[in-house]
């Protein structure tokens, strides 16, 4: 294993730095370390495996996959529209990790958005993507299908987007119905994944003292917190310093100005508890 670059040789003399900042050495090795151990890991995401590896994973056990399904929207001035995708793929990956049997599919950038014609909701903003509600299930269900193929037993939903939660649940219970006799696999639409960030997170918030308005419903405080947790590079923070100023016209719901990485790692760490739990339940009921 590589040495510590930050770590003060063994055989030099003690003296009191040693003493009063041992805490300063311990948190740089552990951080010069993180890479070393990051590749250790497993690789969960589909994607990156060969075919041939992943029906020995499954073989060996993986037998639940996780769908993210993110969106591709307006995210106010300070966000950008892939945010969704971004942040539901690191989740999903979390998830899998701690599962240990689980394997992560690509993510669905496609979602419900709003009426393309006349432009309505998200779709008033340049860039956002929309697709029909048909066809987005289509696709939930195609996926699912070509999942059970393989072998997997559970395939488990994480919806990221709010606006097609029930779409996941018509498709989970079509499924389900049709596969009902053989019983070799199950889809879960997991709703608890989306919940937590309306409910557990939100009531962490507010008893930090930030209020509702702050906390916002998209593009807020609480949105934005989680964003600047996974990667923040998500977040702009030039525009992020304006949306004091910024309003529902620019598809800013909440005031984000006051959001931190720190803030939003509480959130994340919710979102994937309450996830690895749930789906540790659905499991172990197959």
């Amino acid at each position: 294993m590589q040495a510590c670059l930050f770590c003060p040789p063994l055989n030099e003399r003690f003296d009191m730095r040693f003493f009063v900042r041992p805490a300063v050495w311990f948190f740089a090795c552990l951080f010069a370390l993180q890479p070393a151990l990051a590749a250790d890991a497993p690789i969960n995401q589909l994607e990156d495996l060969t075919w041939t590896e992943v029906r020995e994973r499954v073989a060996a056990g993986a037998t639940t996959v996780l769908i993210p399904i993110g969106g591709t929207e307006q995210n106010g001035p300070h966000m950008v529209l892939g945010k969704h995708n971004v942040r539901v793929r690191f989740l999903a990956s979390e998830i899998a990790h701690k599962l240990g049997n689980a394997l992560v599919a690509p993510v669905m950038a496609y979602v419900p958005e709003g009426s393309i014609h006349p432009a309505a909701a998200h779709m008033r903003f340049a860039g956002t993507i929309s697709i029909s509600e048909a066809t987005f299930e289509a696709m939930l269900e195609s996926t699912a299908r070509s999942f059970k193929q393989h072998g997997f037993r559970d395939v488990v939903f994480l919806g990221d987007h709010g606006g097609y939660q029930k779409s996941e649940e018509r498709v989970a219970a079509k499924l389900n119905r049709e596969w009902a006799a053989d019983k070799s696999s199950r889809v879960h639409a997991l709703l608890e994944y989306y919940r937590v960030t309306q409910t557990t997170f939100v009531a962490s918030l507010r008893s930090a003292g930030y209020s509702d308005y702050e906390i916002g419903t998209h593009a807020g405080l609480a949105d934005t917190s989680l964003a600047l947790a996974v990667d923040r590079s998500l977040v702009r923070a030039a525009a992020l310093a304006d949306t004091a100023q910024q309003s529902k016209r620019d598809g800013v719901y909440g005031d984000p100005h006051r959001a931190t990485a720190q803030l939003g790692q509480q959130g994340l760490a919710q979102i994937v508890q309450t996830s690895v739990t749930a789906i540790q339940a659905l499991t172990r009921s197959h």
